[in-house]
């Protein structure tokens, strides 16, 4: 009975010192785990790195394991000034560290026409997603060693800063815009990444047909991230090397469309800025040639006002929407077409699509050479032959890839984001 009393007063104790010993070694075992990071991650997996696809998306609070993605990124903890102050946003308190927690309210981009080269944004939040255990897809994910990294992302808001810093302010001399161009070329010439690789391996965003005016020529070897090459020379920018991205759209999506052929009474429909410069000029001669057009509208407009709305509401009621070439040869007008599932009719021969090595364009849009476009009744001719059956076949097909135009955060699987995460990955490891 003794012996028995006795293993019955020690058998708790036994069971309540492996239990404290357990969690101590679960703490001890966690708070290694957060100090090493994502980094540490992806040296304890480097077997196990998925070759397509992407990662998985993490649950609540778990952040994305580097083995399982698509694309390590290694980004600079620039200094607020290059990208989220230029909202706005500062630390939060003595010494709150570089970055916004997107865990929760992120920092607002402003709206209107700044929405359309708003890229950078969407990136950048999407890695930091990706660190601190936000939801994200998982395709990219931020590696804090240089050395586990498939490329370099450099975060600097460069189409914001054009947008909002390129005019001088006296007595300054020079924008504010330009300044921040040096301070980034001084920042980079001192890094070590930079210098082992010259640059070849950084991904640098310069969606805004301006962003980056001067620092452009100095930063020729990375991976540009724009809009179209219409501004630059193929020396510093080309496909071989560089990525094309959709605009984001300024229309908003055409959610449960069932505006069919027959609910969508106008034939062609084009309002914008007419008179424009370069390759532009074409605008002004289809507008003449189709003014007075019956079923066509073909208008001035701008954003100021109600223009959004109208836009919103002409194209919704349109089988097809032009998208011709203006300064340069992309605008935003081919994407608000795409998520009006107005079939986009393309008169732009400079024009590089994003994402042409992955969508067949033809299936839901209309491209047309400028020679011919200007050829008087060609164009209505070839847009009034196109049956119902066939415009029907690229209205379903507009509402299947228009997912793959969208911008978000959260980011979603094959969203804009997301697809050229995977973009920046197909380069990354062509030969």
């Amino acid at each position: 009975m003794a012996a028995a009393g006795a293993a019955s007063c020690r058998s708790p104790l036994a069971w309540l010192f492996a239990l404290a010993a357990a969690l101590f070694f679960a703490s001890w075992y966690l708070l290694l785990d957060s100090a090493a990071g994502p980094a540490a991650a992806s040296r304890a997996y480097q077997g196990l790195r998925l070759g397509v696809g992407g990662g998985r998306r993490p649950g609540p609070g778990r952040k994305c394991d580097p083995a399982r993605a698509l694309l390590r990124v290694y980004m600079y903890d620039l200094p607020p000034e290059f990208h989220f102050g230029l909202l706005n946003w500062k630390p939060p308190g003595f010494g709150g560290g570089v970055w916004p927690d997107v865990r929760g309210a992120v920092p607002e981009y402003p709206g209107g026409l700044n929405l359309q080269h708003s890229i950078e944004y969407w990136l950048t939040l999407d890695l930091l997603a990706s660190e601190q255990g936000a939801p994200t897809p998982c395709a990219a994910v931020r590696v804090r060693r240089h050395a586990d990294a498939d490329v370099v992302f450099v975060p600097f808001f460069a189409s914001l800063s054009f947008n909002r810093h390129s005019r001088v302010v006296p007595p300054a001399r020079d924008s504010e815009d330009r300044a921040l161009q040096r301070r980034l070329l001084e920042f980079l010439a001192a890094r070590p990444e930079w210098r082992r690789t010259g640059g070849r391996d950084h991904v640098v965003l310069a969606h805004h047909p301006n962003g980056m005016l001067d620092a452009r020529y100095r930063l020729w070897p990375c991976v540009f991230v724009l809009c179209d090459f219409g501004r630059y020379p193929p020396s510093v920018a080309n496909l071989d090397k560089d990525v094309i991205a959709p605009y984001r759209h300024v229309v908003a999506n055409f959610a449960n469309d069932t505006a069919g052929y027959d609910d969508r009474p106008t034939l062609l429909y084009f309002q914008g800025a007419i008179y424009r410069k370069d390759g532009g000029s074409i605008r002004q001669e289809l507008y003449y040639l189709l003014k007075d057009e019956k079923d066509v509208h073909f208008s001035f407009g701008s954003v100021a006002g109600n223009g959004i709305e109208e836009a919103t509401q002409g194209m919704r009621a349109s089988k097809f929407c032009l998208n011709i070439a203006g300064d340069t040869p992309s605008s935003n007008r081919l994407f608000d077409s795409i998520v009006s599932h107005c079939v986009p009719v393309i008169i732009s021969d400079e024009i590089e699509l994003p994402f042409e090595d992955v969508l067949v364009y033809s299936k839901f849009s209309v491209i047309v050479r400028g020679a011919d476009a200007v050829k008087k009744g060609f164009l209505t001719n070839l847009i009034r032959g196109i049956s119902r059956e066939e415009w029907t076949l690229m209205w379903n097909r507009l509402k299947e890839v228009e997912k793959h135009f969208v911008y978000q955060y959260p980011s979603q699987t094959d969203d804009a984001v997301q697809m050229i995460w995977k973009t920046i990955a197909r380069k990354n490891q062509a030969p």
